[in-house]
């Protein structure tokens, strides 16, 4: 297995503007796939508002320019002030993956649960 790490973002998701996110959750989806080191990505959202989205890069240093990324950072600051009422990140390095369903190595990839 090549080397990964893991991003996790879990959130709970406000009732305000909600096509405002969408759009944008679509726009950082695609801005994910087009950052170096970006491996797959797969979200899911219950009725109840919470979500989770895991994302799989190469590198830490990959992650961090993610992080950086300016329109990244404005969502993110948009997300804090209308879009979640709750959120947490968790990062990690994958020691080990296993199963039917691993991400692949593709940019390309994306699974949405929504």
């Amino acid at each position: 297995m090549t080397e990964s790490w893991v991003v996790i973002f879990t959130s709970t998701r406000t009732s305000q503007d909600a096509d405002g996110y969408r759009a944008m959750a679509a726009q950082m989806e695609a801005l994910a796939h087009a950052q170096p080191g970006f491996i797959s990505m797969q979200s899911v959202r219950g009725d109840d508002g919470v979500g989770i989205t895991v994302c799989y890069w190469d590198s830490e240093q990959s992650i961090a320019a993610w992080k950086s990324n300016v329109d990244h950072a404005a969502a993110q600051q948009h997300g804090k002030s209308t879009w979640y009422s709750d959120y947490s990140v968790t990062i990690a390095k994958v020691e080990r993956q296993y199963g039917n369903s691993s991400p692949k190595n593709t940019k390309n990839e994306s699974q949405h649960y929504l």
